[in-house]
């Protein structure tokens, strides 16, 4: 499916950014929190306006939910970046998409749903890292191989990542679309089984980070229309996603994937 030539390349540039990688790809990861998390403090009174006029849970559990939002996704971001108790971290943002899931009704809504499920599989790839962080701190404990909590943790994240490009696919008749649709399944199916995974993973990048810059330009809208805010909340979620991948290119696939048994053939 790939070039030797590609391949080789693609081995290099490994190499060059394998120390820089994991700090991009978390920082992207988080960044829809963060965005959230700034949104929830310059909007206050806008959402918990919202959250009591849907829910009609009055002003004092409507407050709360958006100060639970704000604490819970920045202090989840400072701790992730920090590299400090991150699987709380993780958890807590967890805790935060299924909030956010119901309260906005997004359990209802196909699309977002399937990309809500997308970020919590990016936030599963981090909980694998942190625990491979954890295990080299003994380094030098004989082992008896890599944990499956950790190997199941990357073949889920892998397989909920690929939702979001089932929300890109566009099932028109011409030519680009159809292209389209078949290179991007053909990639989602690497990367869901864990076959060239770290290529699949960086072309799907760069797909994505060109169809989110182009579709989803929330600074060409002025900030006081409401697609300013749709395409803003899209974009950083995407973005997001991209983070997760960059992990799948930065850690690899794991044990339960087709590279990891080529290696055993």
């Amino acid at each position: 499916l790939f070039p030797n030539g590609l391949l080789a390349d693609f081995g290099e540039f490994l190499r060059v950014t394998k120390q820089y990688l994991p700090h991009l790809a978390r920082l992207c990861l988080i960044s829809t929190f963060l965005e959230d998390g700034i949104r929830m403090w310059f909007q206050w009174n806008e959402q918990r306006d919202y959250i009591e006029a849907t829910w009609n849970c009055g002003y004092f559990l409507a407050t709360c939910f958006v100060l639970l939002n704000l604490i819970g996704q920045l202090g989840g971001c400072v701790l992730i970046l920090s590299r400090n108790f991150v699987q709380y971290a993780c958890f807590g943002l967890f805790g935060i998409i299924a909030l956010q899931t119901v309260a906005y009704s997004i359990l209802w809504d196909l699309k977002f749903l399937m990309r809500n499920l997308a970020l919590g599989g990016g936030l599963l790839l981090l909980l694998a890292e942190s625990r491979s962080e954890g295990k080299s701190m003994f380094a030098g404990v004989p082992s008896m191989g890599e944990s499956s909590p950790k190997q199941y943790m990357q073949l889920g994240g892998r397989v909920l990542l690929v939702l979001m490009f089932m929300t890109l696919l566009h099932f028109d008749s011409n030519f680009f679309s159809i292209l389209q649709n078949m290179v991007g399944t053909a990639l989602i199916i690497l990367v869901a089984i864990g076959f060239k995974t770290k290529l699949a993973a960086l072309t799907l990048v760069v797909w994505l980070l060109a169809i989110n810059v182009y579709f989803n330009a929330f600074w060409t809208i002025p900030a006081y229309k409401p697609m300013h805010d749709f395409l803003k909340y899209d974009f950083f979620q995407t973005t997001s996603v991209i983070g997760g991948l960059l992990l799948v290119v930065a850690l690899g696939p794991g044990g339960v994937s087709m590279d990891e048994k080529k290696k055993e053939w």
